[in-house]
């Protein structure tokens, strides 16, 4: 590595703290990698801190305030990156003067990357570079996003989306995924993973994997017959899993267990089923070599067939596809 990254991170009032933190740690500890297993002669990042408003102690959701360098008009090195971090105050809109930097970045020098994180494409789709792109925040916000700015074509379900040189990602956490992906465009997808190793993350998730984890639901609920048949379900993918099935194991009639399943999960027993596999076949085309149909078997999908059309219908890609991508 003969040159250090700039990462500029713009920190709004009222922002989160995880979304500025999220991104600084993973730069951080990539750094710390690269020197330590790498051999690099330089720092491969060095992140900066920049308010909107030139002021140093910017107040955050949490009441914990982040310390920033100054505003933009400091700025006096070459910027790889710039990160715009959601923002509380989404509904106020950026300031004139930073809106008119990123635009002026974007247009001169067009080879350096802007990202958003969570409500901070709502200060990105003011600049007007999201028209006409497909871009994602977190998912309590898209309709506000889309109603706000008709000519960007926002999508509620990817963790975080790419187009060309314009960035932007979901709630939150999903700025941690945004900069892994960034470290691994700079680094590699070796590196890129055991910085999420070193982080403990579950699993370093392709961009297009969706806000509304199969996970995440088995938490959604307390009652306990359904939050049993969920987590019974990621169990056992490989089983029956039919409706009447399922609701044999909750001793209920198929008919209430489906009402309560819904009632309960926001989906059908059915489209749930689906998504498990889904999930973990993805994991298992990422992390193993595993043939698709050794995978189709684990997964319950029949065979590699019926593992394509289950993509298909979910992703819009095939297995292979899938992990000639991402594996």
């Amino acid at each position: 590595m003969d040159k250090t990254r700039h990462i500029v991170i713009l920190v709004p009032p009222q922002t989160s703290l995880l979304d500025v933190a999220g991104p600084l740690e993973v730069f951080s500890k990539t750094s710390d990698y690269m020197a330590r297993h790498r051999k690099a002669k330089d720092k491969c990042y060095t992140t900066h801190l920049v308010s909107m408003d030139n002021t140093m102690a910017v107040p955050t959701s949490s009441g914990m305030p982040v310390i920033c360098e100054g505003g933009i008009s400091g700025i006096r090195y070459p910027i790889d990156t710039v990160i715009i971090a959601g923002r509380g105050e989404y509904r106020k809109g950026g300031p004139a003067h930073v809106l008119k930097w990123i635009q002026k970045i974007n247009k001169n020098k067009p080879k350096t990357r802007i990202a958003s994180i969570c409500a901070g494409a709502f200060i990105l789709a003011e600049t007007g570079l999201l028209d006409g792109r497909r871009a994602t925040t977190h998912w309590q916000l898209h309709e506000k996003l889309a109603e706000k700015f008709p000519l960007v074509r926002v999508e509620k379900d990817p963790i975080y989306i790419k187009q060309g040189n314009i960035y932007t990602s979901a709630g939150i956490s999903t700025g941690i995924d945004l900069t892994l992906a960034l470290v691994e465009e700079d680094l590699g997808r070796d590196v890129a993973i055991e910085v999420s190793r070193i982080l403990v993350l579950y699993l370093k998730r392709p961009g297009n994997q969706s806000q509304f984890s199969n996970i995440l639901m088995t938490q959604k609920t307390d009652y306990r017959p359904v939050k049993d048949s969920l987590q019974w379900i990621q169990e056992h993918l490989d089983e029956d899993l039919s409706v009447e099935q399922l609701a044999v194991r909750a001793s209920m009639s198929a008919r209430n267990f489906s009402r309560v399943f819904y009632r309960e999960a926001g989906v059908t027993p059915a489209k749930f089923v689906e998504k498990a596999r889904v999930e973990a076949a993805r994991r298992r085309l990422e992390e193993t070599r595993l043939s698709l149909e050794e995978i189709a078997a684990e997964c319950g999908t029949g065979d590699a067939n019926g593992l394509r059309r289950l993509f298909i219908r979910h992703l819009n890609t095939t297995p292979a596809a899938y992990r000639k991508s991402f594996a």
